[in-house]
């Protein structure tokens, strides 16, 4: 190998030049390696003035970093022929979800354990050391002396990438099966091929946040949930696949996006960074058992209270809280008398930014702390999650994760025995990244001590299953035929999606979904052999359509409740500045009974109880603080609204807990809710003369 010439300064970008010939060497498995030179490169990217153009929040702030000695860097992505020597069993899975079927084509639906594993496995052959890179090796060696967004400057040609296309066909060409067969493109400066684009790959570090100061040979933060990939694949938009974009995955995940390339060379020694401090949301939370009762607070006595906000974005809210859009919200009550809630935060449903925010309403407080990140893997689309109270003391955290947008999405899980202090590490109970497999807020426990979690499916909801805590899942309608959501007929799965679960005193399941209508009616789904089969039949309730989610709960005291919304929304203004404005609820409204004895129609969200395990729902009550017009905000598609005594909010994702002491804690995209039985039995207010 010949030498290489001293390192060269521009800007701020120190530079190591190989010469022209030699610097590469192939090892007994066919793997070429590029000698990649020391030499320093300001690592990140400062965020720009246009949302999502310029740089991410987590790609700063941008800081020196130094490779101190030069590494041989694969050329390529290790390969399935390469691969499979390890690994023969992985043949099989060539060609899963139409990907990555050549011998010379990147290894896919490889873990992080399993790429590291190969590593021991190659040294162990070779009798040298190998190891993934470090996320500084990774963009140091792609950037290859460059300081523009890709290395081949500030745009990237068409033959770097595949089936990329853009924003605006998020759920088609995405999952376009495309030829990944390495060297496709041409080859950096460094002589690297495929380092934007063609498959992620997997780096050493744990995801983290960076730090302002100089580095020497980082080696990222000294424990994580997730671990950096890098590059982008087949299936990131355009603007992902920039040097330095950060990406992450859990280091279990196993899909067709994610494979990963190798360096010859010992260990990188640096200590790490330490874990960074908790958000808010998980920081200074009381730990002693406390009552969940309100100064003065009587369950026998009628209480009402809201809507107030819990969605509060910090005045400095960078990085995943984008404002635009607080969204699918999840609700629980903690052993310290604390609320707890979270929900997505995003630009757009559909994209990768999508991160799950939470706030904390304190025991005492009369305010929710401003909103911090709860969860968030880097650049994924981490959608629907959902909280639940197992009444034994332990919180559980439901979530689904995509690679792109919202059609690959797999479901994890993850528990707390310290009121959402501290969390197990995330894992998969569903792994494979499928449309769309979004938890829904509806967690119960039957009578036989199972788990149910529902998930939205194909125009339907499935449920998983739990017989042991959550330790394992299962789902009884997988590879089902298609059901037949019509009075008196039957299938597998919950009708509609977000489908909302209780269990009935004899034992049956009972649910009602979105967007599968029966005679005019949201359908309601029964099943007497917990979950396995369906019978389907009208609901007392009005269809309800985009924007809009049930709940449905069984309270402390017996009776079962929705709250849904008497109308959908048909008619709304244009976007202005963000804020959707003027909506209009259209229709005949519901009428009920006032305080009079007298019919009054009401308009929006609205409360009913049964009292017979939803044969009938003689009460159905507006959730409204009445009174004089007032206005309020309700993010999500909600935006700005206007109540009054027979005005409530027109729509929203709809999350409900119920504490000890009989409050029921209601949020809608926005706000916040406080009503006891008591209060629902009350009819609603006379009109005034």
């Amino acid at each position: 190998m010949k030498s290489m010439l001293p390192f060269i300064l521009f800007g701020a970008v120190a530079i190591t030049m190989i010469a022209a010939t030699g610097g590469r060497v192939s090892n007994s498995i066919g793997i070429e390696l590029a000698q990649i030179p020391a030499g320093h490169f300001s690592m990140g990217e400062k965020p720009g003035t246009k949302w999502m153009q310029g740089g991410e929040w987590d790609e700063s702030p941008v800081h020196e970093v130094t490779i101190s000695r030069p590494f041989l860097l694969g050329v390529t992505e290790v390969t399935n022929a390469q691969y499979e020597q390890f690994a023969p069993q992985h043949h099989a899975l060539r060609g899963k979800d139409g990907f990555s079927r050549g011998d010379d084509e990147p290894a896919l639906f490889v873990s992080w354990h399993d790429a590291t594993a190969f590593c021991v496995w190659l040294g162990q052959r070779e009798g040298k050391a190998y190891r993934l890179p470090t996320e500084a090796e990774w963009e140091y060696a792609c950037r290859a002396g460059t300081v523009t967004p890709y290395a081949t400057g500030a745009t990237l040609p068409r033959n770097y990438f595949r089936a990329q296309a853009g924003y605006a066909d998020h759920r088609t060409s995405h999952t376009t099966p495309v030829s990944l067969r390495v060297k496709q493109s041409p080859a950096n400066a460094w002589g690297l091929y495929d380092m934007h684009g063609n498959a992620e790959e997997w780096c050493q570090d744990w995801y983290g946040p960076y730090e302002p100061q100089a580095a020497f040979d980082p080696v990222g933060r000294s424990v994580g949930y997730a671990r950096v990939t890098r590059g982008g694949s087949h299936n990131t938009d355009i603007y992902y696949l920039r040097s330095a974009n950060r990406l992450s995955a859990l280091p279990e995940d196993r899909s067709c996006y994610i494979g990963f390339r190798v360096v010859q060379g010992p260990p990188v020694t640096t200590k790490p960074l330490p874990a960074p401090a908790p958000a808010l949301v998980m920081s200074h939370v009381a730990q002693e058992r406390a009552p969940h009762a309100a100064s003065g607070y009587q369950p026998d006595q009628p209480y009402f209270r809201g809507p107030r906000p819990y969605v509060i974005v910090p005045e400095d809210a960078r990085g995943p809280m984008f404002w635009f859009h607080n969204h699918d919200p999840a609700i629980t009550w903690c052993e310290n008398g604390d609320l707890l809630a979270i929900w997505f935060s995003t630009q757009r449903e559909w994209g990768r930014e999508l991160a799950i925010l939470g706030s904390r309403l304190r025991r005492g407080s009369d305010h929710w702390d401003p909103a911090s990140v709860f969860f968030d893997l880097a650049d994924r689309n981490d959608h629907a999650p959902a909280l639940w109270h197992d009444e034994k003391g332990r919180l559980y955290h439901f979530n689904a994760t995509g690679i792109g947008g919202w059609d690959g999405l797999a479901t994890i899980m993850r528990t707390s025995d310290d009121n959402g202090a501290t969390w197990t590490a995330p894992r998969f109970i569903k792994a494979d990244h499928a449309y769309p497999n979004g938890c829904v807020e509806s967690v119960i426990r039957a009578t036989n001590g199972a788990i149910f979690l529902p998930v939205d499916g194909e125009k339907a909801t499935e449920l998983l299953v739990s017989d042991d805590d959550g330790a394992t899942w299962h789902d009884p309608a997988q590879g089902k035929p298609a059901d037949h959501y019509v009075a008196g007929g039957s299938g597998c799965r919950i009708a509609g999606i977000h489908g909302a679960l209780v269990q009935l005193r004899n034992g049956d399941l009972f649910a009602i979904g979105r967007g599968t209508d029966i005679d005019g009616r949201t359908a309601q789904s029964i099943s007497r052999d917990l979950g396995r089969t369906w019978t389907y039949s009208a609901s007392a309730f009005p269809p309800i359509r985009a924007g809009q989610r049930f709940v449905l709960k069984r309270l402390r005291e017996g009776p079962l409740l929705v709250v849904t919304f008497t109308d959908k929304v048909v008619k709304q203004a244009p976007f202005e500045l963000g804020v959707q404005r003027g909506r209009v609820l259209t229709g005949n409204g519901m009428e009920v009974i006032d305080a009079a004895g007298k019919p009054r129609r009401i308009y929006g969200m609205f409360a009913a109880l049964s009292f017979d395990e939803g044969l009938t729902w003689p009460v159905k009550k507006l959730i409204t603080p009445g009174g004089k017009p007032q206005e309020f905000f309700g993010h999500g598609w909600t935006k700005k609204f206007t109540t009054d005594d027979i005005h409530a909010e027109p729509m929203g994702y709809l999350a409900a807990t119920q504490t000890p002491d009989g409050r029921i804690e209601l949020i809608s995209s926005g706000l916040h809710y406080e009503f006891n039985l008591a209060w629902l039995k009350e009819p609603m207010p006379a009109a005034t003369p």
